[in-house]
Parts: structure tokens; C-alpha cells; sequence
């Protein structure tokens, strides 16, 4: 018998159905929409009793606020549509999960059967609206490709939904005949395997499972190797090694030869760098020493943070899922990072999370669709906004993490398909406790060994996320997999967390973890499985979501919340218990051998046996070409005409969205949940975004961490070297601005390209690598973490039908992160006292080449900024060591827009106005608009005090410091150049900067 509850709330003006109201006027403003009325509404197909299922109905309504209904949707008394929304069959439903986790505490029984509850929504639209303008209206509420939207009329009866998973594909293993010509084989690689009829054992018509995303040469070879065994190679063997060996999971582009760099750009340049950097440090743990302690090797890397702790970082992308879902790419972005921190050593504690949003203007309404048809139409790019900042809200908030950094990054390319960066610090001890088993054990190494049993915890499997890993390795297009999109569920990844890291680590209950991330359990085990030589699974034992899942989608899926650990058999009761009693399933799916083989079996039939030499280390080496791309070079004088009305310039700038507030997503993100902030994510007064960030992991301890970071695609359409060099240099002035040290500074890249298979791109992506390698040499900043995305391609059609390609702009994401000793040194951005003094560090250059000013006029061309390492250097150390001594009230580093924006954040954030004169500022920028938004690299803005002026002066005789001024209690900007003034009201400064996102 199928149940359902309603819950609507009896307070005059409900906040949910006032939000839905705003939010569709505001998107049909012309509309004569005047009411909108919100139901929840949960349905189950559980066997319960009607007084059972009042008793839940108590349970789920508030009778202060709110009335439930049994037996009918609640409707207004008037309304014109009826909107109910709710999620497609088969897609997590977290809502609906913990109600169904409370109705089994609440009856002390199981559902059983596949039975389960589903949450979905009613909106009740009054007003004198047509049934076509409601039918725009909810396509603004929901998203096809996981939702399901119903319009109803007030004549209509509303049906109860029960949103069954029904598969009806082939359940058997196949066997695949590569035995076929060179397009053939292309064709499997780029469509898929194709399925089989149940009933006759055929191959159905153009039916064909996603895309393998393997190059010509790679099936090839695995054609030859299956040749050489005198069999067939079975799809879950097909499907596996395809996910082992796909661009995503293999980084082929960055390892593989390219030109004269046979060892490839990442043991070069990237991994290159940092074993210079390490072999040149002396000494353990100091200042001085070698503070890395794991590198490259596991799922976070790892610096010292005392003699005790251990630090961790790793930032991910999930950029082509959030592009069909913006928010289940993100939430899973950011839960799937959790446990990469999770994941780290025998599980390291997710202290913080930062966000990074490379996006389209979001007023932007060019409508772009996947299919000529025009059927499958992309989101819009307000639409993946909204989304992405939701999901990160969704992962972290209900994590228990808090999120104290991020940033927005505004332009035309990605408006295909955007870039979600989801990041996480962790802390973990160095040692097990001495009260637990045995002796001391290194938490951040780890080890399975053979005879280990596979333990699978936390989500059930499903056919959400299939082909995740090789369709993050092509471009967005029609053939891109809606079952590729997954939706995380916070809730029982925290509860397994919590186990992990509070019981079981500690007491040396698994001897090695890892995350089901990409290719799923084929990933988990398959790398597992290289630490004890060996593998054997039987996939029957792993928990669905729903019955009817193919042995091979078994294997791969990437269904969230999900680790896989290496528990010895005499530890796996008492591992069990405790799972048991967080609520977390842990299953036995296997057992670590030393065959030198991956073994999976299903039902006791053996469906993939693969050596791990060939599972590995078996793709073939692909030789890569570059050739470098043709620029035509403007120089300034060339530019055209320039804005003359500088202030006005100036506010415009501090409107555009890459530069102005994002507030509204920082106030969405609690930073405090685990009290360890130090600096606010919103700083001063005037609430101004900081660059960087300053946490205490330890209540005990003055030591804290710095993050910050930096990113400059816009760069990249000129000259890639000088982009990747500015992203490395703003990250290291970010954190110095907060008072980190370039003595104890670590660094993480993440490449995020497109067309990554073209030689021109390649010879781009070697540029960057290269001057990654030349400035953290010269900063002395080790790479210890990094990720790569090589293809934020859109390949589709606009509205009229003709073809589209959105390239994403070549970009790098440097995060920076360090140990400062004295958190009570930390610094933040805004000015503190009238009569403080200001100064300019580092020299103001002719370098307005992609900045945010030409951007603003349409304008690409002039001198991109160049990194001076040497005289940089200087300068970051000099402001280091006047931090250290308390000589300084405000820092900022001077990025997007330049000084004239620096300038006016830290007098919003401190609303103060100033009184300056940059008349006499060093270095190559003489006209006014060049002195106000050339980008120029290494500056920083800083106030000090008067009486600290002799001293602080003393610090920079051998670096470029000028005194600009002073900060003055009135509200205004007056600031002098060679030729003009500009005067500039605070309050108008202020409501320029938050104009952009007023309405979000």
C-alpha cells in the first residue's frame, strides 16, 4: 500500500512559499503571478499501518508552525497550477533517505523489498496565469535530466508518484569481440559497448552503453593482450580498463612524452620542481628544514605541522557533471574531497573546506543545447551558479566543516561548461595513540596486506555515476551520460567520518583506506590491490540501491558516500560493531591476495581476471606534439581610446562579478562550525571578501595555517607561461598578506585546460608547467598535491541549430598553503585607524595586457604581467618580516583590477576613507589608467602606524616601497595623479562593490 504525507505550514506569509514567490517574479516580472503556496509532501511504499503513519506525521510536522495531511494534498482556496517536483527514479534522495532512516527508529522495523520514501514538493501558483506560463515556470524550478516536474489545473485530481527504479537491461556478463576493424573499435571506444537483447542474446539495434573515452592504440592493445590469452575480454574487464586508463584517472596528457620531454611535464616540471626544492632544504621540521612529509603519492599530500600533526590538502574539480547538474556536481565536488582528506594515511580529520568557481556571466541568457535536435538544452548560466553555490553549501555545511575560503571567476568560455573546485584541509596525528593496539603505527602511511578483507562502507550502489571517470575525460556533448551525474549525500558520509576518525583509526582496526571515487570500486580495489599484490571480489556481496544492476555497472559506478578498506580478519568484528552502531553499513566484498591478479567474480562465476601489471601499467605511451599558437600583439598605443573618466572606470570595475562582492555566497558557508577561524571569510566593516584565510586547527596550540590562492586564466589568451606564473605569484602574496612565510609555504596546482589533444593547447599546457617549475623553484614553494582536467570542452548547438564549441580558458588553480607560528600575527585586509599611513611594495609597470580594465573595454591586447621572482621575493620576505614584528595594520595583495581596486577594498572593509597621491610611483606605468589597473605582480598594499614608520622603512631598503598617503576618517577616496584627480564617494565605492550580486 503506498502512503503519503503532506506538511504545510499554518504561519501567515511562509518563508518557503514567500522565496518561491520572489524568485519567480524576479524571472517573470511581466507575469500576473501573485501567491505562491509550498507543500512538502513524502511518499512510501512500505507496508505500514495508518496509525503508523500518523504517528510519522507527527513526527514530521512542527504543530507550532506547521499541519500535516494524510490523505490528500492541502490546497489553497484559490490557485491557478499546481507544480509538484521530485526527483527521478533511481537519483539519492537524501531528504527522503533520512526520513526513512527516522521511520525505522520510530517503528523499529527495516523496509524491506526495495521499499522506500520519496520526498517531493508542491507549489500552488495563484494569479491569472496561463498553463504555458507555468510550464516556463517550472522549467526555472527543476532540472530534467534528475527531476521530474508535473503541472496540474485545479480540475485535476493529483496522483500519488511512486518513482520506481525498473531496469530492464541485459544482467549477465558479455563477452566483447575486438577482433573488428579500426572504425569498429573506435566505435565501441566512443559509444560503447553495445547492449544485448535478453531474449535472443543479440546485440540490440543502436543500443550502446557510454563512452570508453580510450584512444585507437589503447584498444589496440587490449585487443592484442586478450589475443595473446586466446579469449575474449569480457565487458567488466572492457569497462575496467577503461576507467583505469582513462585521461582523468591516468593524467596520460601531463605523463605521457611531450616533444623533448620524454619523461613528460608532470615529472619535469611539476614533481621535478619539488624535488628541488626538497633536496635543497636542511634540517627537519624547522623553518628552514624539509617540512613535506608525503608528496604525490596518496590521496591529499601532507606537511609537517608540529612534531605531533600532520596537515593535509587536496583541491579536486567536478566540472563536467555540474555542468548537466550544477548541484550534484558540487555537493559531490566537495563530499568526494572530504574523503580524499579521509582517505589520506589511515584517515586524516576534514578541518576546512575552500571553493573555487570559474563561471559565465550569469545575466547571460544564450540559450545552448547538446543535441541538433535541440531537445537536450543546457542549463543557463545563472541556473550553474546557483547550483554550484548551493551543492558546496549542501556538502559542507551538513558536513560539519567549515568553509572560510573561496573565490568567483567570471568569463564567456565557461559558459559550456563550468569549473567547480572543491578543496580540504585536514589534521592528522603523526602516530596512533600509545593506549592503542600494539605498538605506535604511522597514521599517514598505510598498507594492505594479503589476507585483508575488502570492506565496502557507507552508500549503497546504483547506476548513478557510471562513466563518471571517462566522461570527465571528453568534452560536454549529446553523448554525454546522464547516469555520469551523482548527488552526495553529507549525512552518512559524516557518519562514517565520524566512525573512522574518532574509533576505529585510532584503535588500528584497517590497515589502508581509499575513496570509491573515480571508476568506483574498479578504482578503490584495483589501487589497493598494488599494495598487497593481489585481489579477489565477489561482486553479488555488494549492497544496491535497487535490484537489476549489471555486474559490470557493479564494478564501475561511482554512487557517493563510499570508502573501501583494507580490515584484517581478526579486526573485522570489532570494526563492524562500531560501524553498526554509527549507522554505517560495512559489507565484506573480498579479500586482498598476493596473485598479482584483479579476480572479480559474480555469483560465483569469474567476470574479470586481469593481471595488475597489465591493469596499470599495460595503457601504451603515446608520443604528444606541440606547436605554438600565432598571437597578434597590440601594443598599448594601439589599444584605441581609453576611458578618460577614471572614477567612473574605477566603479564600474568594482560592479563587474569577478571583482566585486560574492558575498551572498559567504554568508552561506558557516566557517565557524568547528571554531577554528581566526581571519573571516568577510572582513572589516564593510564585509570585503578576503583573498586568504587563517585557522587554529589546535584549541592548544598559537600555530596556524594559512590558505589562500590565486588564479589568472584571463592571461592565458596572450601568453600561458606568464598566466601560470601571476597564479603562482598572487596565490604566495595572498598568503603572505596574511602572514604566512615563504620559509614554510606549500603549494597545489590544478590544471584545468581544453582541447587538450590539439598541439597548440599542448604547447600552452607545456608553458604553464614550465613556469610552474621556474617560480616555486625560485619561491622555494613545493608542489605537494594536484589535479588535472584536460578537456572543459562544449561541443553543441545555439538556438538557431548551428554548431558551437566553448573552449574553458587554459587555467590554473595555485593554493597556497603554510604554518605561521603566531596566529596572533595574523593580518586582514582592511584599514584600522585614521592617520595610518599607506604604502605601495613592489614596482607599478605598463602591464594592462588581458587585465580586467581591457576586458571591461573589450580590449585583449598590451603587456601581460610579468613575475620578477627575484624582486618579488625580496618583497614578500621584507612584508613577512614586518608582519612578524607588528609593524602592520592592514595587507592586501594588489590582483584583478589592480591598485585601484586593492585601494578600495580596504577602505570598504574598514570604511575609511583615504587622502593619496601616486604621482611618484616606480616602475614603467605613467599614464593614469595604466597606474590605476595595470596588474603588475608582486604588490601589496599595506597601512602601518605612524610611530612603527622608521622602522618599517628600515625593513625595504633593497625593495620598492612607496608612501602613497594616508587613511583619513573621512568618507571619501581622493587620490592625485600626474595629470588629473579622482574623488570618490564612500558610500558610492561600497555600493559599486555589491552591486553585481544585490539580488542573489
Amino acid at each position: 500500500m503506498t502512503h503519503r504525507i503532506a506538511v504545510v505550514s499554518t504561519v501567515e506569509g511562509d518563508a518557503r512559499g514567500s522565496g518561491y514567490l520572489h524568485k519567480i517574479k524576479s524571472l517573470f516580472p511581466e507575469s500576473d503571478l501573485r501567491s505562491v503556496s509550498f507543500v512538502q509532501a513524502y511518499t512510501t511504499d512500505a507496508q505500514l499501518s495508518d496509525a503508523e503513519i500518523k504517528k510519522v506525521a507527527e513526527q514530521l510536522a512542527s504543530p507550532a508552525i506547521e499541519k500535516y495531511f494524510t490523505s490528500n494534498i492541502p490546497t489553497p482556496d484559490t490557485y491557478a497550477f499546481a507544480i509538484e517536483i521530485g526527483y527521478l527514479p533511481g537519483v539519492t534522495d537524501n531528504v527522503g533517505h533520512t526520513v526513512q532512516e527516522m521511520i525505522e527508529d520510530l517503528t523499529g522495523r527495516y523496509f524491506a523489498g526495495g521499499t522506500h520514501v520519496y520526498s517531493s514538493y508542491f507549489l500552488f501558483l495563484g494569479g491569472q496565469i496561463s498553463h504555458e506560463e507555468a510550464g516556463k515556470m517550472s522549467q526555472e524550478l527543476f532540472n530534467p535530466l534528475i527531476e521530474r516536474a508535473t503541472i496540474f489545473g485545479t480540475d485535476e485530481d493529483i496522483p500519488l508518484v511512486v518513482p520506481h527504479v525498473k531496469l530492464a537491461g541485459e544482467q549477465n556478463t558479455l563477452e566483447v569481440d575486438l577482433n573488428v576493424a579500426d572504425a569498429e573499435l573506435m566505435r565501441i571506444s566512443k559509444e560503447g559497448i553495445a547492449n544485448s537483447d535478453a531474449s535472443t542474446g543479440l546485440r540490440a539495434g543502436g543500443s550502446r552503453r557510454g563512452s570508453l573515452a580510450l584512444s585507437l592504440s589503447a584498444m589496440k592493445t587490449i585487443h592484442d593482450h586478450f589475443a595473446e590469452l586466446g579469449r575474449k575480454p569480457t565487458d567488466v574487464e572492457l569497462e575496467s580498463l577503461a576507467q583505469t586508463w582513462s585521461e582523468h584517472c591516468k593524467h596520460t596528457i601531463f605523463n605521457d612524452p611531450l616533444d623533448e620531454v620524454k619523461e613528460g611535464i608532470y615529472r619535469r616540471y611539476i614533481k621535478g620542481a619539488t624535488e628541488r626544492i626538497r633536496k635543497g632544504r636542511k634540517g627537519k621540521n624547522g623553518s628552514k628544514g624539509d617540512f613535506c612529509v608525503s608528496v604525490f603519492k596518496d590521496n591529499s599530500g601532507a606537511i609537517a605541522f608540529d612534531d605531533t600533526y600532520l596537515i593535509t590538502h587536496k583541491v579536486e574539480t567536478h566540472n563536467s557533471p555540474s555542468g548537466l547538474d550544477p548541484f550534484g556536481g558540487a555537493v559531490t565536488a566537495i563530499v568526494g574531497v572530504n574523503r580524499d582528506c579521509l582517505g589520506f594515511g589511515l584517515g586524516a580529520r576534514p578541518i576546512a573546506n575552500v571553493y573555487g568557481f570559474c563561471v559565465a556571466d550569469p545575466t547571460d541568457s544564450q540559450p545552448l543545447f547538446r543535441d541538433s535536435q535541440r531537445k537536450q538544452q543546457l542549463l543557463s548560466a545563472r541556473r550553474i551558479l546557483e547550483g554550484i553555490v548551493r551543492g558546496i553549501n549542501a556538502g559542507g555545511n551538513q558536513s560539519g566543516i567549515p568553509t572560510p575560503l573561496g573565490f568567483v571567476a567570471v568569463d564567456p568560455s565557461y559558459r559550456g561548461k563550468p569549473l567547480v573546485f572543491g578543496g580540504t584541509v585536514g589534521l592528522i596525528p603523526r602516530k596512533s595513540p600509545s593506549g592503542s593496539r600494539g605498538r605506535p603505527r604511522k597514521l599517514y602511511e598505510k598498507c594492505a596486506n594479503p589476507g585483508d578483507y575488502i570492506v565496502m562502507i557507507g552508500g549503497r550502489v546504483g547506476a548513478d555515476g557510471i562513466h563518471g571517470a571517462t566522461f570527465s575525460s571528453e568534452s560536454l556533448s549529446a553523448g554525454s551520460p546522464a547516469t555520469a551525474v551523482q548527488i552526495g549525500d553529507p549525512i552518512t558520509q559524516k557518519k562514517f567520518s565520524d566512525a573512522l576518525i574518532r574509533e576505529a583509526r585510532d584503535r588500528g582496526l584497517y590497515s589502508s583506506i581509499t575513496d570509491d571515487g573515480a571508476g568506483g570500486l574498479s578504482g578503490s580495489v584495483g589501487e589497493m590491490a598494488r599494495e598487497s599484490g593481489g585481489a579477489l571480489v565477489d561482486l553479488e556481496k555488494v549492497p544496491l540501491k535497487y535490484p537489476g544492476l549489471a555486474p559490470w555497472q557493479i564494478w564501475i559506478s561511482e554512487s557517493q558516500e563510499r570508502m573501501t578498506l583494507a580490515v584484517p580478519k581478526r579486526r573485522w568484528t570489532a570494526l563492524k560493531k562500531i560501524f553498526d552502531r554509527h549507522d554505517v553499513e560495512a559489507t565484506r566484498i573480498g579479500e586482498f591476495t598476493k596473485s598479482g591478479r584483479c579476480v572479480v567474480r559474480y555469483k560465483k562465476k569469474e567476470v574479470m581476471n586481469i593481471t595488475l601489471a597489465f591493469l596499470h601499467d599495460g595503457r601504451p605511451v603515446e608520443q604528444q606534439r606541440s606547436k605554438q599558437r600565432t598571437v597578434n600583439r597590440k601594443q598599448n598605443s594601439e589599444l584605441g581610446t581609453w576611458n578618460s573618466d577614471l572614477g567612473a572606470a574605477l566603479l564600474k570595475i568594482l560592479a563587474r562579478p569577478s571583482v566585486g562582492s560574492t558575498a551572498f555566497i559567504s554568508q552561506q558557508y558557516d566557517h565557524e562550525v568547528q571554531g577554528s577561524s581566526i581571519t573571516k571569510p568577510l572582513q572589516g566593516k564593510g564585509r570585503v571578501n578576503a583573498d586568504a584565510a587563517v585557522l587554529q586547527p589546535l584549541p592548544h596550540s598559537q600555530k596556524g595555517v594559512v590558505l589562500a590562492h590565486g588564479c589568472a586564466p584571463w592571461y592565458s589568451q596572450i601568453d600561458t607561461y606568464t598566466m601560470a606564473a601571476a597564479s603562482i605569484d598572487t596565490a604566495v602574496r595572498n598568503a603572505i598578506c596574511a602572514g604566512a612565510s615563504r620559509d614554510y609555504l606549500a603549494i597545489l596546482d590544478n590544471f584545468c585546460w581544453s582541447s587538450s589533444d590539439t598541439p597548440e593547447r599542448l604547447h600552452e599546457l607545456k608553458e604553464a608547467a614550465r613556469a610552474c617549475y621556474d617560480v616555486a623553484v625560485a619561491y622555494g614553494t613545493p608542489f605537494i598535491s594536484g589535479k588535472d582536467s584536460m578537456f572543459n570542452d562544449f561541443k553543441g548547438f545555439d538556438s538557431e541549430g548551428n554548431r558551437v564549441h566553448i573552449a574553458a580558458l587554459p587555467t590554473l588553480l595555485i593554493s597556497a598553503i603554510g604554518v605561521m607560528l603566531d596566529i596572533g600575527k595574523a593580518l586582514t585586509i582592511d584599514f584600522k585607524h585614521a592617520g595610518d599611513l599607506v604604502y605601495v611594495v613592489g614596482e607599478t609597470n605598463d602591464e594592462l595586457g588581458a587585465s580586467e580594465y581591457c576586458t571591461m573595454l573589450g580590449e585583449m591586447a598590451g603587456a601581460v604581467p610579468r613575475v620578477d621572482v627575484k624582486k618579488n621575493a625580496r618583497a614578500y620576505d621584507a612584508v613577512g618580516k614586518a608582519i612578524e614584528r607588528g609593524l602592520l595594520a592592514s595587507a592586501i595583495g594588489v590582483g584583478r583590477g589592480g591598485l585601484g581596486v586593492a585601494l578600495a577594498k580596504s577602505a570598504i572593509a574598514g570604511q575609511l576613507g583615504m587622502r593619496l597621491n601616486l604621482i611618484d610611483l616606480p616602475g614603467t606605468a605613467k599614464t593614469t589608467d595604466n597606474i590605476l589597473f595595470s596588474e603588475s605582480q608582486g604588490r601589496m598594499l599595506v597601512s602601518i602606524r605612524r610611530d612603527a614608520r622608521k622602522e618599517f622603512e628600515r625593513i625595504f631598503k633593497s625593495v620598492a616601497l612607496t608612501n602613497i598617503g594616508e587613511v583619513v576618517q573621512a568618507q571619501s577616496l581622493a587620490v592625485e595623479f600626474p595629470e588629473t584627480r579622482i574623488s570618490l564617494e564612500l558610500p558610492t565605492i561600497t555600493q559599486a562593490y555589491r552591486s553585481f550580486f544585490r539580488e542573489w
